[in-house]
């Protein structure tokens, strides 16, 4: 591998865990050139070609000049695609400002998306389809995990029926969404219990999940680079263990093999090079699966746990695309 094919690494200014990686990186002398798609204009400028050349492999051709460093797009040997913030050009009339964000995400966005020689880790396409609940659910049931039964719906009577089924029932967000505050404070969603007087009406308005609640005894984080897995159990008495990290405590555990395959598979059918997954256990042992985040954070459980898994990221980001 020419040291002179760097790694691009796409994210907002303050993360820490690409930080943690690009620190890694450097000790191994690989070269970065790291962005952020809202610097586009004066800090960041893309020209790209296409039919221009009689090599077809090398499509697109062209260059990223950012700040600091000039790159050229067909030598990108991979991308690691964290958390990008995109302009919203609010300087601009509405209409104009959103002619000019599609612009970005479609020209910007769709030529990183087309880099010729490039591992991505994850490419962004298939992490945005990854995203999608519904499409994690139906995956990981045919893959054979255990999925607790889940209800998608926005039928009132259909809602109410599901949690009259079920013991206890448990309600969470399709997508995470950021919220704010009149004053600008920050808001979440979190899992939360439900009950059948708890919905009525408004329930018609969007879809909902559903979930009947698994009696766990513990959590489990499962982080996969790559070939490898880090698997993580985490004990709290918490319904959500986001809700206070100061009450977690952390164990590096190992999966059974059927569920550690069946996990790998799970990212392999969204085409994904990494992907963080939350199960759960039950007293009797037993893995339930419940999400995939296929750009999921992971840089305090390394700091718990002093799992290499910088050192796993770095690895395949170094490696580059294979043959």
């Amino acid at each position: 591998m020419n040291d002179a094919e760097p790694v691009a690494v796409v994210t907002e200014v303050d993360d820490v865990t690409a930080d943690m990686v690009i620190t890694e990186l450097n000790k191994r002398g690989v070269p970065i050139v790291r962005f952020d798609p809202s610097d586009i204009g004066d800090g960041l400028q893309m020209s790209a070609r296409f039919g221009a050349s009689t090599d077809s492999s090398a499509t697109p051709a062209g260059t990223l000049r950012t700040l600091s460093r000039d790159t050229t797009l067909e030598r990108v040997r991979a991308m690691y695609w964290r958390r990008p913030t995109w302009p919203h050009f609010d300087h601009l009339d509405a209409p104009d400002a959103r002619y000019a964000e599609a612009q970005v995400r479609h020209g910007l966005g769709g030529t990183l998306y087309a880099l010729p020689h490039c591992r991505y880790v994850n490419h962004p396409l298939s992490n945005r389809t990854a995203e999608h609940k519904p499409l994690q659910l139906a995956a990981a049931q045919r893959l054979g995990l255990t999925v607790p039964p889940t209800l998608i719906s926005n039928d009132l009577k259909t809602i109410r029926e599901f949690i009259a089924e079920h013991d206890s029932v448990i309600f969470k967000a399709l997508r995470w969404t950021p919220y704010r505050r009149a004053d600008g404070v920050g808001l979440t969603t979190w899992t939360e219990p439900v009950t059948a007087d708890d919905v009525d009406e408004r329930v018609t308005v969007t879809p909902h999940l559903f979930q009947a609640q698994v009696p766990k005894i513990a959590d489990v984080r499962v982080v996969i680079v790559g070939p490898t897995v880090f698997a993580i159990r985490i004990d709290s008495d918490l319904l959500d263990w986001r809700a206070d990290y100061s009450a977690l405590t952390y164990t590096p555990m190992d999966l059974p093999t059927g569920v550690e395959r069946a996990l790998l598979a799970h990212l392999d059918h969204f085409g994904l090079a990494s992907g963080s997954f939350d199960l759960c256990i039950t007293p009797d042992g037993d893995l339930h699966w419940l999400e995939l985040n296929p750009n999921g954070q992971w840089g305090w459980l390394e700091d718990e746990t002093g799992l290499p898994i910088t050192q796993a990221f770095a690895d395949l980001l170094e490696q580059g695309a294979t043959p």
